[in-house]
């Protein structure tokens, strides 16, 4: 072992070991470990109940491990004693391929094989709320145009400079905060980096954040629309490809006829995405809250900031992807409910099958969609619910042939069982609207 966990508790005073996985929902798993019993763990993994989980297993199954990854270490920065690690499932000796951090190597060990690394950055969009989650946390945050409103930022300047500073502390390179288009909604950002290491600063970046804001007394919440009238929580991902050895940014085009700054190979990649867009709705907005944020009516401030159908174009925030320089470009479309993992995963999926299938993303338009959109014709919509997300996603052969039938299987399997559940509950709103009938 290169990195030896029990050397680094020695040197940075860890007294215990947070050894976690995310689940095919997006929810963070982890089991507390004493140093003492590191070393055993990082041989050999620490023990789940998979059933026990999101993930698509029975009482019966045998014992499920989660082996830490040493590179993900990171020290919490509010309690300095306790480590996190992120870590790969493990069963009967063989890796959970149904499992989201797996199926993230996978694509990365696809592209590696041709001579590709994925770098990424994440743009994640939170609420600060009241605890019991009735309204946003500062009351004062009243402007029907909130965003960037420098009062309402500085009303919240001890959580944000708190979680800010720790990613100073980090080495992740942070390098704006700001309030974002809702009223008690901020976005912080931090350095673009290799997509497994973003995917696993971005569990972590959740993690901390509503860590951070419960010792202020509030909640924070990157649920995708968690106020009907308010802007929603998007994850925008800013993606490029590079050589190997990263020195190299192989999105850069210096002669592009499209005058975006891209080169071939990127526009096969975004041709990829595109092609797929529809199917990817299930991983990048995973709950039946996030069809509330796309499709969405105009919110208090005038604009969604969320698309609904499936276009590109330049520095145009209106579209699914806006190309905002050259040598990358920005998918819009996730929401905070995303996996990590999955949402880094499908993207490389769908590029790699544009770059090998040589999809062409036709030409960018250069319109406002949120007020010409409906008279563009030829462009396919997005779903309108998480129902018609999942049977896209089922339906899908190149997220089946690239990600693997067992983990479309499990995830499709686990979702209908949650859509399932939602409509067997009545609504106020059936009620308010059907008593009568």
């Amino acid at each position: 072992m290169s990195i030896n966990l029990s050397n680094i508790a020695k040197k940075r005073g860890i007294e215990y070991f947070l050894i976690s996985f995310v689940d095919l929902f997006g929810n963070l798993r982890s089991k507390l470990v004493p140093t003492r019993a590191i070393d055993g763990m990082q041989k050999d993994g620490a023990g789940f109940a998979g059933f026990a989980a999101w993930l698509d297993m029975t009482p019966a199954h045998p014992d499920m491990f989660a082996i830490p990854d040493p590179e993900s270490f990171i020290q919490l920065p509010w309690k300095p004693e306790v480590g996190w690690l992120a870590s790969d499932l493990w069963m009967d000796g063989k890796p959970v391929e149904a499992s989201p951090r797996v199926a993230l190597k996978r694509q990365l060990e696809q592209a590696e094989k041709l001579g590709f690394r994925m770098k990424t950055g994440v743009e994640c969009e939170y609420h600060l709320i009241n605890s019991d989650g009735t309204d946003i946390a500062d009351t004062k945050d009243q402007q029907s145009k909130p965003c960037y409103d420098q009062q309402a930022l500085m009303r919240q300047y001890p959580v944000i400079s708190q979680i800010c500073d720790a990613m100073i502390g980090l080495g992740w390179g942070p390098y704006q905060n700001d309030h974002e288009d809702a009223n008690g909604q901020f976005e912080m950002n931090w350095d673009f980096d290799d997509a497994l290491k973003t995917a696993d600063r971005h569990v972590f970046f959740k993690f901390m954040v509503k860590s951070i804001a419960e010792l202020h007394g509030m909640r924070a919440t990157f649920m995708p629309k968690p106020f009907s009238h308010l802007t929603g929580n998007g994850c925008h991902s800013h993606i490029s490809i590079w050589n190997l050895n990263g020195t190299q940014n192989l999105f850069d085009g210096n002669n592009d006829a499209r005058d975006l700054g891209l080169s071939p190979l990127a526009y096969q990649f975004l041709g990829g995405i595109m092609h797929s867009a529809d199917r990817l709705t299930a991983l990048f907005n995973p709950t039946i809250n996030s069809y509330k944020r796309i499709n969405a009516p105009r919110t208090l401030s005038g604009a969604t900031w969320s698309p609904s159908s499936i276009t590109y174009g330049g520095n145009n925030r209106t579209h699914m992807i806006r190309v905002p320089e050259a040598g990358r470009f920005e998918l819009r479309l996730m929401d905070g409910a995303a996996n990590p993992y999955l949402m880094q995963a499908g993207i490389l999926a769908c590029g790699l099958d544009g770059i090998e299938g040589n999809r062409d993303p036709g030409d960018p338009l250069d319109i406002n969609m949120y007020e010409l959109g409906e008279d563009i014709k030829g462009y396919k919509q997005l779903p309108h619910n998480l129902l018609d997300a999942i049977r896209l996603f089922e339906g899908s052969d190149v997220l089946r042939e690239r990600l693997g039938s067992e983990l479309v299987d499990a995830f499709v399997k686990l979702k209908k069982k949650q859509w399932n559940d939602y409509t067997s509950h009545l609504t106020k709103w059936e009620l308010d609207n059907t008593l009568d009938c």
